[in-house]
């Protein structure tokens, strides 16, 4: 492939998909070098370094999953919501896991303020939890209930781990249920003046 056409969208697309293949953690420039038939230096022109790629992987998959549970939630609400957005947030995990693995990284605080995508995110995963009649400090407690409790199951999930003979998908079903119940209940913190 000529090395004419090297974009910054194409050089991050191309390692979205080495990520999905071969694990996130086995993106390098070099292999990308060596799909796009060209020296590691010419992707330099383009990206800055392996963090730097590695930050559009996690921002590109953070935009697609976005959209996948956007478009999962739209005109629901409640339970229906929250269960609509746990199985797009399962099926982009298990469908994507080398993109699911980069949204887990630890990302610039500028470079999450700068997204679009990131923070269309928060406000659909705010927006639906605002229906449970939450705020904050509660809002961030649950936000963060939510994604351990999503990322716990994914992981385990792909890496085959629940050995038990029950059904996988009815315990994902029951988790989210359990969720919905935490929420609709959710403790209030005392707030104090002071």
């Amino acid at each position: 492939m000529p090395r004419a056409g090297l974009t910054a969208d194409r050089i991050t697309a191309a390692a979205a998909d080495l990520a999905d293949e071969s694990g996130f953690e086995n993106v390098s420039l070099s292999a990308l070098a060596r799909h796009f038939g060209v020296k590691d230096a010419s992707l330099y022109s383009h990206v800055k370094n392996l963090q730097d790629l590695r930050a559009r992987i996690a921002l590109l998959a953070g935009a697609e999953m976005t959209d996948r549970i956007a478009l999962a939630v739209a005109g629901r609400a409640g339970k229906d919501a929250l269960a609509a957005f746990a199985d797009a947030y399962r099926e982009y995990a298990l469908d994507h896991p080398g993109r699911y693995a980069a949204t887990q990284i630890r990302m610039d605080q500028a470079l999450v303020t700068d997204s679009p995508a990131l923070r269309r995110t928060a406000e659909i995963t705010y927006g639906m939890l605002r229906a449970y009649g939450l705020e904050e400090p509660d809002l961030t407690d649950a936000v963060r209930l939510l994604r351990s409790t999503f990322h716990g199951y994914c992981a385990l999930e792909s890496a085959g781990a629940f050995g038990a003979p029950r059904d996988v998908r009815r315990s994902w079903d029951r988790a989210v249920e359990a969720l919905h119940v935490a929420l609709e209940h959710w403790p209030k913190q005392e707030r104090t003046e002071g």
